[in-house]
């Protein structure tokens, strides 16, 4: 809204008192979330607590650690009973299924590695969930992650978490301008994750000491390919693992076990060599494993990019930035080649090791904490 220079902003940014500012927060029942909610709560917001069901695989239900799943649910409600806000659940699990988990299978089945978080983000969290916050009319929505969001000259920016071993601007670079002008991430600013907890322990939150969930929500135990075998009968069909100079080593049980730059788990032992897994052959079956040299990847092709800068995309021959390729890796040198306003071709500095199609390539300032966006790795040369 347009604002007089003299005109007060509250904490989430609207020239009114919190009690009039209705805020959804997204509740996945575990400690960073409930903090969210709890806070704003505390502050005197109109808080509306939403958490959504987006599975029922049996046994997962009673998992620890896993998102939107029977426990957590349970969690995300009595947070909010303790503190005066109403709660509601909404079954998103057909959403869930046709927007993550079916393109999740596809992409495994295809030889990529995908990576479903920022698929539920992008699909189910900023577009299903941001549209029930709008029509519950409030007037943002809040989440737990770790990631800032700043106003800058052109509007609202996405910038790394201040905690860089929390930061998760990697599964979030395909938020949209329209989207994080709605969006708020009160736990960005944070310095760590202990912070949040202590925050958790003073408002008398029982998730205080919650463990983070470490795996993929709806992948019990991290078996992917088990559960891509029963998403996908047949899936995994067995082939031959070939090295890369044409000699076949042995056979396997399905390409869907292997991963690009896998080395342990082969089941081709008495090699003198070391070998990687280089290439995974959906055509032929065939997992192709070579030296380690031969996982240096210099130029990749990217796909879908949203982009967050302040000029159009393809505006420029050249972007110079840096990139993650995968989220546990640290930013590296590149320059990006737009081919289309959401194509390009990315010229890595320093070769990198292991990117695989399925994986995200986001794009980071190299000069500051501002994130421009990304997109999807979609094939290796």
């Amino acid at each position: 809204m347009p604002l007089d220079g003299d005109t007060k902003l509250n904490s989430l940014g609207f020239a009114k008192p919190p009690s009039e500012t209705r805020v959804v927060v997204a509740m996945s029942g575990g400690v960073d979330s409930s903090v969210v909610a709890a806070k704003l709560a505390d502050e005197g917001y109109d808080v509306v607590g939403v958490t959504l069901q987006l599975y029922d695989h049996g046994a997962a239900l009673a998992k620890k650690g896993a998102c939107c799943a029977g426990i957590d649910i349970h969690d995300a409600r009595r947070v909010a009973e303790e503190k005066g806000f109403p709660h509601y659940v909404l079954d998103y699990e057909n959403i869930f299924q046709d927007a993550v988990i079916d393109e999740f299978a596809d992409s495994y089945l295809a030889g990529a590695t995908p990576v479903p978080c920022i698929r539920c983000n992008e699909r189910v969290k900023f577009k299903d969930l941001l549209e029930t916050a709008r029509d519950l009319d409030a007037d943002c929505m809040a989440t737990g992650h770790y990631i800032q969001r700043k106003t800058g000259t052109n509007g609202p920016e996405l910038h790394s978490a201040a905690d860089a071993t929390r930061d998760q601007s990697y599964f979030l670079f395909s938020t949209t301008p329209e989207q994080l002008d709605y969006l708020r991430f009160p736990l960005g600013h944070l310095p760590s994750k202990d912070a949040t907890r202590e925050l958790a322990a003073q408002y008398g939150l029982a998730v205080a000491d919650k463990p983070d969930s470490q795996d993929i929500c709806f992948v019990p135990n991290g078996d992917y390919a088990s559960v891509i075998e029963k998403l996908r009968p047949g899936a995994a069909d067995p082939g031959e693992i070939v090295h890369s100079d044409g000699r076949v080593l042995g056979t396997h049980k399905g390409v869907i076990h292997y991963t690009i730059g896998q080395r342990r788990g082969l089941g081709i032992g008495g090699l003198s060599e070391p070998l990687y897994v280089v290439k995974l052959d959906v055509d032929t079956k065939q997992v192709v494993v070579g030296p380690k040299e031969l996982l240096a990847t210099r130029v990749i092709p990217v796909r879908e990019i949203n982009w967050l800068g302040d000029e159009p995309f393809d505006s420029r021959a050249e972007w110079h930035v840096t990139v993650k390729v995968r989220s546990t890796r640290p930013p590296r040198e590149a320059i990006i080649r737009p081919l289309g306003p959401d194509t390009a071709e990315v010229e890595l500095l320093t070769p990198e090791e292991g990117v695989s199609p399925g994986q995200a390539c986001v794009f980071y300032d190299p000069d500051g904490t501002r994130i421009f966006g990304g997109g999807w790795i979609w094939r290796g040369y």
